[in-house]
């Protein structure tokens, strides 16, 4: 029999696949249940994770290709090594249940909890379900979506429609403490912030860049161009001018948000999520089917069917077309607060909760 008072948790490759599994942490514990977190130690999900404090122990896996590479024949044998690794740790730690969140490390927990009749719990961010979760579901008690529609394209028995768990301190950022962060103007123009998620995204950034100074003739700017940026050469911060740029922000960031008055950014899951949640009026650029699956597209596409965002396709992008949207959203701006303040979406972390809590229960 489990440790009913100790989870596993799982999910990396981008912090959309971190962050909503922190944000489980804190209703956890108040349950006493603590969690042990596994991932790649190479991972984006090991600074995380180890910087929040969270126990982590390595679980190799690898990212699943679409195409044929010579990296494809490294999948197999790592994801292989990953479960007989999980196996390891479910045997020594005896958890309760394991919590997967998607991307490529999940298949390792997920087919170890399996294997060793451990409760498997996924967890989807997007409209339509990734590959990782398709790959991980035949081993998985229940999977939890983020959108009512996604349960169309689900086994009934399995999904579960919860909402996406969400960072409380988000909630908690101070507007006074960003503008002293920053050294931009607390009664100057309004802010405009610009993300592209935790990696970057050159495109919204090459189009930012190429407008900058109109765009500066109507905003304050921060910039948070993204941490594999490497061919990315953002300009100095300019604070006096009303720019402030950043590969990436962490406990910063509720600050940097309490300060915001208009966002553009990629279309992720967990992202569009936050803009929810913080009701910030903004103009999604989806990545292009080109270097996606779609998951963006239809993440944008949504939540502009529910009047909560604006929608600019990368394609359509220019200097004058994202000028152009970042404007008319600004005018329409208490109409977007309107829409999101009106929003039925379920809390996520407390619904994502009931399940983990009724998994450790079986």
């Amino acid at each position: 029999m489990g440790n009913s008072k100790l989870i596993f948790m799982a999910g990396g490759g981008t912090a959309g696949h971190v962050y909503p599994n922190l944000a489980l942490i804190e209703p956890l514990k108040a349950h006493g249940i603590d969690v042990i977190y596994l991932g790649k130690k190479k991972g984006l999900e090991y600074g995380i994770v180890t910087d929040a404090g969270i126990p982590f122990r390595e679980v190799n896996s690898e990212r699943f290709f679409r195409y044929l590479t010579l990296k494809t024949l490294l999948t197999p044998p790592r994801v292989l090594q990953g479960i007989f690794q999980t196996v390891r740790l479910i045997h020594k730690e005896k958890p309760a249940m394991i919590f997967c969140k998607g991307g490529f490390g999940s298949l390792p927990p997920a087919i170890g909890g399996w294997l060793t009749r451990t409760p498997v719990v996924l967890h989807e961010s997007d409209m339509t379900p990734g590959l990782a979760n398709k790959l991980c579901m035949p081993f998985a008690k229940k999977l939890c979506v983020t959108f009512a529609d996604t349960m169309e394209h689900l086994p009934k028995e399995k999904a579960v429609y919860t909402g996406t768990p969400i960072r409380a301190s988000l909630l908690k950022g101070n507007r006074e403490k960003g503008f002293a962060y920053t050294g931009l103007d607390p009664k100057g123009k309004p802010v405009l912030m610009v993300v592209g998620g935790s990696s970057g995204a050159h495109a919204l950034n090459e189009a930012l860049l190429s407008c900058l100074d109109q765009i500066l003739e109507h905003f304050q700017v921060i910039h948070l161009y993204g941490s594999k940026q490497e061919e990315f050469e953002a300009p100095q911060s300019r604070p006096e001018s009303g720019y402030y740029a950043k590969a990436y922000a962490k406990d910063e960031l509720v600050d940097l948000f309490a300060m915001t008055d208009l966002v553009l950014s990629r279309a992720g899951s967990n992202a569009i999520n936050e803009l929810l949640l913080l009701k910030k009026p903004n103009v999604l650029v989806p990545l292009p089917l080109a270097a996606s699956r779609g998951d963006q597209i239809l993440n944008a596409e949504y939540f502009a069917k529910q009047g909560f965002s604006a929608v600019l396709r990368q394609e359509d992008m220019t200097s004058e077309s994202l000028l152009d949207a970042l404007m008319k959203t600004w005018e329409r701006r208490e109409d977007y607060i309107q829409s999101m303040s009106s929003s039925k979406a379920k809390n996520g972390t407390q619904e994502v909760l009931k399940v983990i809590l009724e998994a450790c229960d079986d």
